[in-house]
């Protein structure tokens, strides 16, 4: 697998690709708390939120509906809340038999869930699109220069690098599973439950030392490199008068939200 099927980068000459990383992460995380802080049911703050994207999108040279159509992906990971449509007390919307249980959907609860899901959506096309329009170094060094702790933006940056020679040992371990694997015309190859467990757990073992054993050489590499636990970047990374004037401006913005979105 290559590295381009998990970069999802994409070079503009665009506004928002010339912001300061710093600016774009900040304004990111403030988004998305305010999504969750929104009181369940705040429709024309969630529909300006999501106008606020579109325009966002469209700045970028993305499209409108760039992250609308990938956005869509996550929403399936968000229907872990649907019990909520059964816990929240309220007023029987519509009930039905399931084994031995009678659940009853409730408007609070249904409320709840409704919103959920739209905070849910417009959160992760927000963090779309700041992956779309900023580089990964960029993203690490932002994190940096805004305190984050250097532990983390270390791991951080070295799973983002990794998880593809990860993948592809993976991969590796499966065609050589798949090369020891043949059968005749016919018949079902590889065994019972157990036997495919047996085998997935000594694929698992050998993956983490073989992880482990690369580590370890990568670590000793760059140690002999001059690797000193820091991170460099040829971009300078310089805040300029028209990121503070967006960072506050959309702060604004987010704050007019909250206060829409309680009326």
């Amino acid at each position: 697998m290559h590295f381009d099927a998990f970069d999802r980068y994409h070079e503009k000459q665009s506004f928002i690709h010339h912001l300061d990383p710093r600016v774009k992460v900040v304004i990111t995380v403030i988004f998305i708390i305010s999504n969750a802080l929104l009181p369940d049911g705040a429709w024309l703050a969630f529909g300006l939120g999501w106008v606020f994207l579109l325009f966002t999108n469209s700045l970028s040279g993305l499209g409108p509906g760039y992250t609308l159509k990938r956005s869509l992906v996550a929403l399936p990971f968000a229907l872990i809340a649907i019990t909520v449509l059964f816990s929240i007390p309220g007023k029987p919307i519509f009930s039905f038999h399931l084994f031995m249980w009678n659940p009853v959907i409730t408007d609070a609860g249904l409320l709840r869930f409704v919103s959920i899901l739209i905070r849910s959506w417009l959160s992760v096309q927000m963090a779309i699109l700041l992956v779309a329009t900023t580089r990964f170094p960029d993203l690490i060094h932002a994190l940096e220069h805004l305190r984050v702790p250097a532990i983390l933006t270390t791991i951080i940056a070295f799973l983002y690098r990794y998880l593809f020679v990860l993948t592809d040992e993976v991969f590796r371990l499966i065609r050589a599973r798949e090369s020891r694997s043949a059968a005749a015309p016919g018949k079902k190859v590889g065994g019972g439950v157990l036997w495919r467990a047996k085998v997935a757990g000594n694929m698992a073992g050998q993956l983490f030392l073989r992880s482990y054993e690369r580590s370890d050489r990568i670590y000793q590499a760059m140690v002999a490199r001059g690797y000193t636990g820091h991170l460099y970047t040829l971009n300078a990374h310089e805040m300029k008068s028209r990121d503070y004037y967006v960072t506050a401006f959309v702060i604004l913005l987010i704050f007019t939200l909250q206060v829409i979105g309680r009326l």
